[in-house]
């Protein structure tokens, strides 16, 4: 056990060495030290607590993926009897009372109406329900009502995919490591370090980016629609520069089909050639740029609103077909405004709106303090540990420290680095705690060295054998502490995590300082000293 080939002493000095070294661009960058530009630069990010920053609350209305989910339904409602053969024609449907119904004309139909109506509706999860209810009433009326697990299915969904639009978001600011997660049903927290001014954080995620294209009807009277008077199948939205000169203060257009962004490969920010004016340019998918020419297509000298978040940004002729697939949309854009509205539409539309419900700024110099007082504390800490091993052990203490504390330190900060991750105030308490483990490991394996040579060993049969048994309960307590570990990083959030990866990679780090490289060092002394007895 005390054997160690060239190859072994190569890999384990050398992996060592890379650790560390990568481990300096962090500590650098506490100094006025500069690290090279042209050198690999891994750091650890700091999180909210030691870096600053900036935290918002946010919250999606339940009521709107309802409303969503109706308005969907009767879409599909309508394409699927449309598509029946023979087709199936309906009354007018109603939404009120938060669910859908409509008559069958023909009688005859009902049945084909129900097998047509019944593959839009599905399993609510793993809880054996149906996510929509179909009833046939006075032998022709249909009523779709969502259940209770259906709209508890679909604000889960909404809330997954909000959350990853959020984070897409954020990351295209150029943020590091924001801490991104649900709470409760309906909330979102979101924590970016670094960030002191959260106004366009929140000028970002409070915009929905809901892209639509829809035909303006064009037989409405301008008259009936300032009474709030609509034409059938059509609905009412306001201008975004409503109140501009020659604008109107709102349009009419079709309320079903028309074409959703949620088909779009790329937005960005341009400029129009002729008046040099900040637009936003969008390409489609190929599925996308068939529906947008064909819609151009069909509807040539007709005019076809852009539609943002339930607001109308312009409402162009179409003057031939757009056959290749891209658009520009232009309004009332700056270059700020249209960079983040391409940044919102690349990143995905919300689901959902989202309101700020809480906002928190941590200024950098709370950060600077919890830092200084961590440091102290764990420099405190490791003098105090130095002191009791080396003067308890000896030569082995100083092994002991050099190995279990400072290069175990190095070591962590250099995996921590190369992985990226964020290092919170707990996790300089997992500092201390990684460092306590690892000087534990020394005093077992030395107190068992101290025992066999108790029982009469030889100098280099107690090592041996101190290592051998020593690094058993080693393993085991480290095991039981991964176990801990990875139970606090899968259950846990925000401080939790933060403490649970550095224990991780701590405990890693400790083991193979503690018991590997102490190991070679000692067999490395023991072969060219060759001592008689040890001072332990």
């Amino acid at each position: 056990m005390l054997e160690f080939p060239t190859w072994k002493k190569v890999w384990y000095w050398g992996l060592t060495l890379v650790l560390c070294a990568l481990s300096l661009p962090t500590l650098l960058s506490f100094t006025t030290v500069r690290w090279p530009d042209s050198l690999p630069n891994p750091r650890i990010n700091l999180g909210l607590d030691l870096a600053g920053g900036s935290r918002l609350l946010l919250e999606a209305d339940r009521a709107q993926v309802i409303a969503q989910r109706l308005e969907g339904m009767e879409e599909s409602v309508r394409t699927r009897l449309r598509a029946a053969e023979p087709r199936i024609a309906i009354g007018d449907v109603s939404s009120r009372g938060g669910r859908l119904s409509f008559t069958v004309r023909d009688a005859a139909q009902v049945d084909a109406a129900r097998e047509a109506i019944l593959p839009l509706t599905s399993g609510a999860g793993l809880s054996g329900e149906r996510d929509w209810d179909i009833q046939v009433v006075n032998g022709n009326q249909f009523i779709l009502s969502p259940t209770p697990e259906g709209i508890d299915l679909a604000v889960s969904n909404a809330m997954e995919t909000a959350v990853e639009v959020v984070r897409k978001r954020i990351d295209a600011l150029g943020t590091k490591e924001p801490d991104i997660r649900r709470l409760g049903g309906t909330r979102i927290d979101v924590q970016v370090p670094g960030l002191q001014d959260p106004a366009a954080l929140k000028s970002l995620l409070g915009q929905t980016a809901k892209l639509e294209f829809k035909l303006v009807d064009e037989t409405a009277s301008p008259a009936d629609l300032a009474q709030g008077i609509v034409p059938p199948g059509d609905e009412v939205l306001p201008y975004a520069d409503a109140g501009a000169a020659g604008q109107p203060p709102v349009i009419a257009v079709k309320r079903l089909g028309g074409i959703k962004g949620d088909e779009l490969t790329d937005a960005k920010q341009a400029f129009e050639p002729q008046t040099n004016q900040p637009v936003v340019s969008i390409t489609f998918n190929q599925q996308g740029g068939e529906k947008f020419a064909r819609l151009t297509t069909e509807n040539v000298r007709k005019r076809f609103a852009i539609i943002l978040d339930g607001k109308v940004l312009s409402a162009p002729s179409i003057n031939e077909p757009i056959l290749g697939g891209s658009a520009q949309i232009s309004g009332s854009f700056n270059v700020q405004s249209a960079t983040q509205l391409a940044i919102a539409l690349r990143s995905g539309a919300l689901p959902v709106d989202l309101k700020v419900v809480e906002e928190r700024t941590v200024g950098a110099d709370l950060g600077a303090d919890a830092i200084d007082k961590g440091v102290l504390a764990m420099a405190v800490g490791t003098l105090a540990l130095v002191l009791f091993i080396i003067l308890t052990y000896g030569r082995f203490g100083i092994y002991a420290c050099i190995c279990a504390l400072f290069i175990n330190v190095l070591m962590i900060l250099g995996v921590m680095a190369v992985f990226g991750t964020t290092l919170t105030l707990p996790g300089i308490a997992g500092f201390v705690l990684t460092l306590g483990a690892a000087v534990d490991a020394n005093v077992l394996i030395n107190e068992r060295i101290r025992e066999e040579r108790a029982k009469g060993r030889r100098v280099v049969q107690a090592v041996e054998l101190g290592y051998r048994e020593a690094s058993r309960a080693i393993f085991d307590a480290n095991i039981t502490n991964s176990i801990a570990a990875v139970l606090m990083f899968a259950f846990g959030s925000g401080p939790v995590r933060g403490f649970a990866v550095v224990l991780m990679i701590g405990i890693v780090t400790s083991v193979f300082t503690a018991v590997t490289l102490t190991r070679m060092w000692v067999a490395g002394w023991l072969r060219k000293t060759r001592p008689s007895d040890l001072n332990l």
